[in-house]
């Protein structure tokens, strides 16, 4: 689908500056256990289905909407895998754009559809260990996620990031 028009509109007045934007990704595993990734057409990079949450659209039905758009693929959403953000969630896109995302990712169970691409987003597809995964050239913030959900599937808790913050005045004490 692109930019949506209510993205084209933030843009159009304010450019290419950094925007946080809220986001979903679907992790989606095929029967071996491996995971769905794909080629995106503007970065050439390889990351998981997934994208910006709509005005007034829910974080699940942006999910399944964005599995659609760039995989053809229906989802059942089964879990809530994690919540990430931080510098390694900034993209910047080949039109200057700069965008640092919040992540919602869901883990998603294919129910139907057809792996192809129903938008002009995805130019290839595959599913991929953690091993062969590491080999591919892909955002920042996969490096992040991957891990994580590779080597902790079928934990039973919600994941997010370790916080690093600390008040400036107590990091001597604290440290």
């Amino acid at each position: 689908m692109g930019m949506s028009e209510y993205m084209k509109s933030i843009r159009n007045k304010v450019g290419h500056s950094l925007l946080q934007m809220p986001s979903v990704t679907i992790i989606n595993f095929d029967d071996e256990g491996r995971v769905l990734l794909l080629k995106h057409r503007d970065t050439n990079l390889w990351v998981a289905p997934g994208g910006a949450i709509e005005p007034g659209e829910s974080p699940a039905d942006s999910a399944k909407r964005e599995m659609w758009e760039e995989t053809g693929l229906v989802v059942e959403l089964v879990d809530i895998i994690g919540v990430y953000g931080g510098r390694d969630f900034v993209v910047e896109y080949s039109n200057g754009d700069q965008t640092s995302y919040v992540m919602t990712i869901f883990e998603g169970r294919t129910i139907g559809g057809e792996l192809k691409p129903i938008d002009d987003e995805s130019i290839e597809f595959g599913y991929f260990t953690y091993e062969e995964s590491s080999a591919l050239e892909m955002q920042p913030w996969l490096k992040v996620v991957l891990p994580d959900i590779l080597v902790n599937k079928g934990r039973k808790r919600t994941l997010f990031q370790t916080s690093s913050w600390k008040p400036e005045d107590e990091t001597d004490k604290l440290s």
